[in-house]
């Protein structure tokens, strides 16, 4: 499973807060999730996550141990270099901030999915 326990909701554990931006604040929701397939976060699933990421207008970034990337740019993922295990932040900001951290958190959760059909083919 690619999420820690903690909320109510299940194992996800999320919350909210407000950042300001420009004098105005907007929502801003964080996901943790750990890397749960062999091969770590290689390129097929950073993929995966970009690809879902740019369908949103939200900012979507990835953080791990204090390195904050684009969750938009491949390349920005792959510098995370996350290894199956690694606890990885999803931090999204916007209006449908919510809908969006939720369907990435499900990416991240067929990784799996992925990695077992490409060992499968």
């Amino acid at each position: 499973m690619a999420e820690l326990g903690g909320a109510s909701s299940g194992s996800r554990l999320g919350y909210s807060f407000k950042r300001g931006n420009g004098g105005m604040a907007e929502d801003s929701i964080i996901r943790k999730v750990v890397i749960p397939n062999r091969q770590g976060l290689h390129a097929r699933p950073a993929n995966l996550f970009v690809k879902e990421a740019l369908k949103h207008t939200c900012q979507v970034e990835l953080e791990r141990d204090g390195l904050k990337v684009s969750g938009k740019s491949i390349l920005d993922v792959m510098t995370l270099a996350a290894e199956q295990g690694t606890e990885l932040s999803i931090i999204v900001t916007g209006s449908d901030a919510e809908m969006v951290a939720d369907a990435l958190v499900d990416v991240v959760n067929r990784f799996v999915e992925e990695d077992e059909a490409e060992n499968e083919g």
